[in-house]
């Protein structure tokens, strides 16, 4: 090429990263080799609109070349821009290398009078002498850095994302920008986070949504063979881009999707706004109120939820992290009373017995919940949480509790099966306050039936009427049970 032919290719390539990547970068291909970039549209929609906005939100579906594609972009920002600290994050070190890996085989076959000389070259750092480098590792390392342009790649999969988001922002919030990428993984991380906050216009970051159909090569006929050997939750993440149902629930798909579009916002609220109502007590009703307490000094929360026991309806719910126990035990004691003498039951573990003191002994309430051994509120021990937790996993699937409140449907997208423990639980930086409390409104629910006798029905308004409330200790007795023969006479 003549030197006036070069200058005019060097002004293309800097002024259009699409055209120095599709007429100069090649690639890898697993069966044909070292071949040359041709980009797909949607490709070229993404540099498009990482190039035009400072920051930049990616929810791409499995497999589309997005990390291949960022490398390319990288590479282009330390060819052509001087002083350029390009740092690119990825899940563990094996991946950050076989990013860099992926740059390094770009520049390589690049013509020689397209590449700025090499100034350092490691596993996980390419400098130039355009003064510009990029360095690709883990999230952890380098947070201290001042960074031109950070690449954050299948960010919903990085552990410990939100620690290293907090300690990096500030070095590119002077000028910087930032571009995260990833596949989605449930609703209890950072990156979905950011994506719903972008949404609902609370920060600045611009979304890129890449659509599996966007793809040439996924045709129907790719569709009709790929679709039959994937599970439903499996296709909704990797494929449909589905934050709802995806990662490590602990409740299934359909159940979180049939209660987050059954949620009501028209309720009212008491106590400055840390409870809210739905229903106000009917007088033919009887209610279960079940509490999960705190020590109200913000760290958890003190919850409870009340249950309208003939039709399982969630009518009330109380969520507060500074409400101290007093206070929050003169509130169950008003709010039992008033939804007809509620049931309460507490989990006794720890706070709970302090509460339970204070509505027995002091405010003397006459309606709490006793076990098979006569205590008052149900002790949580590793085996019974996994009952407990058992039953709110059916009486939610079958629909025998219908959740109003949409900020516990909130807490059950963020409760989840931990994969390295087994353990169900709130996943790390969420709270479960509200799930548990509501767990133990799922296993009372059937004591209480059982211990309860059966409503009669008045001939002239056919409005259930409801009976003296007996203990479901008594359940078994003698007398209980001729009197529930009387009742139905």
């Amino acid at each position: 090429m003549k030197r006036e032919e070069i200058l005019d290719e060097l002004e293309k390539c800097a002024t259009d990263p699409v055209y120095f990547i599709k007429t100069y970068v090649n690639v890898i291909h697993p069966i044909k080799g070292v071949v040359p970039f041709h980009l797909f549209p949607f490709q070229e929609r993404m540099i498009g609109e990482i190039n035009d906005n400072r920051f930049t939100l990616v929810k791409k579906f499995r497999q589309a070349g997005i990390t291949t594609l960022s490398a390319a972009y990288s590479l282009w920002k330390i060819i052509f821009f001087d002083h350029q600290n390009v740092m690119v994050v990825s899940i563990g070190d094996r991946e950050s290398r076989a990013f860099l890996e992926r740059v390094v085989t770009m520049y390589d076959d690049l013509p020689a009078w397209l590449k700025p000389k090499e100034v350092m070259r490691n596993k996980h750092v390419l400098k130039l002498s355009t003064g510009s480098q990029i360095k690709s590792q883990p999230a952890g390392a380098g947070r201290g850095e001042s960074v031109s342009l950070l690449i954050v790649d299948e960010a919903a999969f990085v552990d410990k994302m939100r620690e290293f988001w907090m300690a990096i922002y500030p070095t590119i919030s002077t000028g910087g920008s930032a571009c995260i990428i990833s596949t989605v993984n449930g609703m209890s991380n950072l990156y979905y986070e950011l994506y719903k906050g972008a949404i609902e216009k609370i920060n600045k970051f611009h979304i890129v949504d890449i659509q599996w159909e966007e793809h040439p090569w996924y045709t129907p006929e790719w569709y009709a063979d790929t679709r039959p050997n994937m599970s439903d939750k499996a296709w909704l993440q990797e494929y449909e881009c589905e934050f709802l149902g995806t990662g490590d629930t602990f409740i299934d798909r359909h159940t979180l999707v049939t209660m987050k579009e059954s949620c009501s916002e028209e309720w009212s609220s008491k106590y400055t706004h840390r409870m809210r109502v739905w229903e106000e007590p009917q007088p033919y009703y009887n209610y279960l109120l079940t509490v999960d307490a705190s020590y109200g000094r913000e760290r958890d929360h003190s919850a409870f939820h009340i249950i309208n026991l003939y039709n399982g309806e969630q009518v009330a719910e109380f969520y507060s992290n500074v409400t101290p126990i007093s206070k929050f035990a003169e509130i169950i004691r008003k709010e039992g009373y008033h939804y007809n003498t509620a049931y309460v039951q507490v989990e006794r573990n720890g706070l709970g017995m302090a509460l339970i003191e204070q509505l027995w002994e002091i405010l003397e309430y006459d309606n709490l919940i006793m076990d098979d051994k006569g205590e008052f509120g149900l002790m949580l021990t590793t085996k019974s949480r996994e009952v407990v937790l058992t039953d709110l996993e059916e009486c939610l699937r079958k629909g025998k509790i219908k959740i109003n409140s949409s900020r516990t449907v909130e807490e059950l997208l963020t409760f989840i099966i931990n994969a390295d423990t087994g353990k169900v639980e709130a996943d790390e930086g969420y709270n479960d306050d509200l799930v548990m409390s509501l767990a133990l409104a799922a296993h009372s629910l059937d004591d209480i039936y059982r211990g309860s006798p059966e409503p009669l029905t008045s001939g002239d308004d056919n409005k259930s009427m409801a009976m003296p409330i007996v203990s479901t200790k008594y359940a078994d007795d003698d007398e209980i049970q001729q009197y529930h023969q009387w009742m139905k006479m």
